[in-house]
């Protein structure tokens, strides 16, 4: 077995050549038999106070033996580009598909929730890789509980003049950009953030508008000015199985900081179970929560883990 360099428009299987020349990577490397592949980052990378990282993404293997081979080629790769820390598996930043699935539990994979082999932890482990950073999903199931600090939280934020409505899909691109605003200023003290232009953030999410139910996505404001946001959307894994859907996601919840905002993730949380429920829905998940995240009390108040993932790093210096 030989690693191997290639061109991000060749043609290798699970490749979407359009995606991996967008997100602008600095390397792409294979197996010479082309059962394992990914791509390395190391000029535009998360920032990580006494390191230099190198990230490991668009990793793809069909075997553990082809797995630690690539693995160990691309740690090599990135201690030559001067990096002292492999992070991954991760597409270069956070906004993008990162994570391992480590522990599945009895539910079925959700919408636009990562997946892979029960496998590839145990490669990354085995090429001596460690937990950097640890992440769960967890499972609602009575969407009829309330928080009980919520309602005195919306009376006091009503008081101050924040107002709370769903997101207009007549002006969806105005909305999502109220939502931008809010994301870069609430979200650089999270775990690797690295900030995005607006054009990429819109670029992002634009293509998912005939997904998004307005019902399900909420945006604070403050004499207009956006201050807080959750997202939302329906299972459409449940769909595509042949089911009902059921189930409503929780993608993010972002509030601008300052004491003025305090208790608004309770309130929109609550709005959303409320709304989710009068729609008929019966379950919400709350997804991918960093488990330092403060939002895992608010998680582990109204439901229960479902879903454990792993992001792995491997130190490359002394």
């Amino acid at each position: 077995m030989k690693l191997l360099n290639f061109s991000p428009g060749e043609p290798l299987s699970d490749f979407d050549a359009a995606t991996l020349i967008s997100q602008h990577a600095d390397e792409h490397l294979c197996t010479s038999g082309k059962e394992a592949r990914c791509s390395l980052w190391w000029k535009t990378v998360p920032e990580m106070a006494g390191k230099v990282l190198g990230i490991i993404g668009h990793f793809q293997a069909a075997s553990s033996e082809a797995a630690i081979f690539l693995l160990e080629g691309a740690k090599k790769r990135l201690r030559e580009r001067g990096c002292t820390l492999a992070v991954g598996p991760m597409d270069g930043h956070t906004w993008r598909r990162y994570r391992v699935l480590t522990e599945r539990g009895e539910e079925p994979p959700f919408f636009m929730e990562p997946d892979n082999p029960d496998w590839w932890a145990t490669a990354f482990m085995s090429s001596g890789f460690a937990p950097l950073a640890t992440y769960s999903s967890s499972l609602v199931t009575d969407l009829k509980r309330q928080d009980p600090r919520a309602a005195r939280a919306m009376v006091r934020l009503r008081a101050e003049g924040v107002q709370i409505r769903n997101v207009d899909l007549s002006r969806f691109e105005e909305d999502l950009r109220k939502i931008y605003e809010v994301s870069v200023v609430s979200f650089p003290k999270n775990f690797l953030y690295t900030k995005i232009s607006e054009e990429t953030f819109m670029g992002q999410y634009l293509p998912f508008r005939d997904k998004i139910i307005a019902d399900l996505v909420f945006l604070a404001e403050d004499a207009g000015r956006p201050v807080g946001y959750i997202f939302a959307t329906p299972d459409y894994a449940e769909a595509r199985r042949g089911e009902a859907i059921r189930t409503v996601i929780g993608k993010t919840l972002a509030i601008l900081p300052g004491r003025r905002y305090g208790g608004l993730g309770v309130v929109l949380t609550n709005l959303l179970h409320q709304q989710a429920a009068e729609l008929g829905y019966s379950r919400l998940i709350h997804a991918l929560q960093h488990e330092d995240n403060q939002v895992q009390n608010m998680s582990g108040f109204f439901g229960k883990k479902m879903r454990r993932y792993v992001l792995f790093s491997f130190r490359l210096s002394p």
